[in-house]
């Protein structure tokens, strides 16, 4: 507690709140020469002040609600008792934001929510969080930044998009994005590009499908950190605002109890994550998302062992679009993350604290499966092999990742061919177009990741949707360090490996013609060349060149740690 708070005054029975400073003290005099000028009350400076964090933004649609939910979570607070205080942060959608220095800002942005959190929040001393989490990085950016400052928090699930369709058929957000690199190669016409993109998306809200935002939210949910019963949700509907209201009453409630974020984000807690998105087949990013918020928090947990671990446990049940032709409004319909949850129920640490003030166990009693086909029972899953894979060997040292989701027919689990490297994605899908890519081919894309993007730019997921427009997905296996999109679901792909090239790691050695074997069943991704061969390499080659950099990319690049942590920035020890 800061020595500069104090109990309020003529309040015996009211907790000591951090942000009230002792009458007479100049943070006092100074704060209350301000709040007084925008109209508040002696009465309000003393009640829980609550930073109501928004991520509004007009530049998509996957934020352009916010401003709304925010008043409407505003007024909740204040009919508990409390002060709100909207604060902003930076607000990255990755279709929008993708566009400048290959895609570079996409990853960072996190970080800086992070950031743009802990100056306003830290900086004013304020006594609880109300986060308006929506599109991918705002959710692991809210929870990392409750993780750090370990003030209570509680996340508001702002929903997903509704989607159309065009000639008859379902399309959304993540059609557009699959199917716009067959303009290239003449399997897409230019028109229907245009009314696929003009019908994909009908009103505000993240995408659509079992993308990154609307694993996140499952993820808030089975961590313990929204209302039980809060994700999936229709953007706007009357359930979102509904959980808004009570998300804001909750928030003051829970400064008056103490209750903090590390007492919720336990290994426990983790554990029942990592349980969810294997259950869901939920978006590869989640692994270094978890990752992250546990190393902010100091959470003593590899979240990339528990995938390992977990997932020969977990199953999948449930196969919402892109992992089938599951609608999330149907996988809403049946309970959701609760639902899941009530499912895995044996399976889950069901002693782990939420912000409800309850254990997961206690929120869970009166849960139901709203339909035995949408979401499976465990003894009939959609599948008993894990979505998510976690591979090491000789060309991944630390890591790699894999989202094969439901192994349907005809998908390999194993490959082993020659290495064509590019360093370049834009020369990469050039290749791919001019048919310069055979059958058998292992497509290598390196100095995508955290520190030779820097940033681990989208790009990679571009060059992915290149070879499924050229009919190779299943045909030509793709290495990389870069960042895949949490839609990614074709063909045999290995994201985020780790030692990126840039750091050191053995990508950064491999040439044309070498030969690289994957095998989802041993979990091992390596390069079949000599140690020796490969040590001359790397004397030869020296320190592997990444892309030039400036502003925040080069203090990113610079402060950025490995992939085991999570991607966090740097700390001081």
């Amino acid at each position: 507690m800061d020595d500069t708070t104090r109990d309020t005054p003529n309040r015996p029975n009211r907790p000591k709140l951090r942000s009230n400073f002792e009458p007479g003290s100049p943070l006092w005099a100074m704060r209350r020469t301000h709040w007084k000028a925008l109209g508040l009350s002696d009465e309000d400076m003393e009640k829980p002040k609550i930073a109501v964090v928004n991520s509004s933004s007009e530049l998509a649609i996957c934020f352009s609600h916010l401003d709304d939910v925010a008043a409407t979570v505003k007024r909740a607070v204040r009919a508990a008792g409390g002060l709100p205080f909207e604060i902003r942060t930076t607000a990255p959608s990755d279709f929008i934001i993708c566009a400048g220095r290959g895609g570079g800002y996409i990853l960072p942005s996190r970080d800086l929510i992070v950031n743009d959190i802990e100056v306003a929040v830290e900086g004013a001393v304020l006594d609880g969080m109300i986060c308006l989490t929506s599109c991918d990085k705002t959710p692991p950016g809210h929870m990392m930044a409750a993780a750090r400052l370990d003030i209570p928090t509680i996340l508001v699930i702002c929903g997903y998009q509704p989607s159309g369709t065009y000639k008859g058929r379902h399309v959304d957000v993540e059609d557009v994005f699959l199917h716009s690199s067959g303009m290239a190669r003449g399997t897409l016409s230019h028109e229907d590009l245009v009314g696929m993109s003009d019908n994909a998306v009908r009103g505000p809200g993240v995408c659509s499908g079992m993308g990154t935002a609307n694993s996140m939210h499952v993820v808030a949910e089975a961590l313990g950190m929204a209302l039980p019963g809060a994700a999936p949700v229709l953007a706007n509907s009357p359930k979102m605002t509904d959980f808004a209201e009570r998300s804001g009453r909750r928030i003051v409630e829970m400064v008056l109890e103490d209750l903090r974020p590390r007492r919720i984000l336990t290994p426990a807690a983790f554990r029942n994550a990592v349980a969810a998105v294997l259950a869901v087949s939920g978006s590869i990013n989640t692994v270094k998302h978890l990752q992250a918020i546990a190393t902010e928090g100091d959470v003593p947990v590899d979240v990339f062992a528990l995938f390992e671990e977990l997932s020969h446990t977990v199953p999948m049940l449930t196969a919402v679009r892109p992992n089938g032709e599951t609608a999330i409004e149907a996988f809403e319909a049946a309970g959701g993350a609760r639902a899941i949850m009530k499912r895995l129920a044996g399976l889950l640490d069901l002693d782990a604290l939420t912000v409800t003030g309850a254990t997961v166990e206690q929120n869970l009693a009166d849960a139901v499966v709203g339909d035995d086909e949408v979401i499976r029972p465990l003894d009939r899953p959609i599948s008993t092999e894990a979505p998510i894979v976690i591979v090491r060997g000789s060309l991944a040292p630390d890591s790699g990742i894999v989202k094969i989701g439901a192994r349907e027919t005809g998908r390999k689990t194993t490959f082993t061919g020659p290495a064509v490297v590019y360093d370049d994605t834009a020369a990469a899908t050039e290749a791919i177009n001019d048919d310069r890519l055979a059958p058998g081919d292992v497509l290598v894309l390196r100095g995508n990741g955290l520190k030779g993007g820097p940033g681990m730019a989208g790009s990679v997921s571009r060059v992915v949707f290149t070879l499924y427009a050229a009919g190779l997905e299943n045909e030509v296996a793709v290495v990389s360090d870069g960042q895949l999109s949490g839609l990614v679901n074709k063909g045999l792909v290995v994201g985020e490996v780790s030692p990126e090239a840039a750091a050191g790691g053995p990508l950064a050695l491999v040439r044309d013609g070498d030969v690289v074997s994957i095998d989802l069943d041993r979990r091992t991704l390596d390069l079949r060349v000599p140690a020796g061969e490969l040590a001359a390499r790397s004397e030869a080659l020296g320190e592997f060149r990444p892309r030039a950099s400036s502003g925040y990319l080069a203090i990113y690049r610079r402060s950025v740690q490995p992939m085991s942590t999570g991607a966090v920035l740097g700390r001081d020890e």
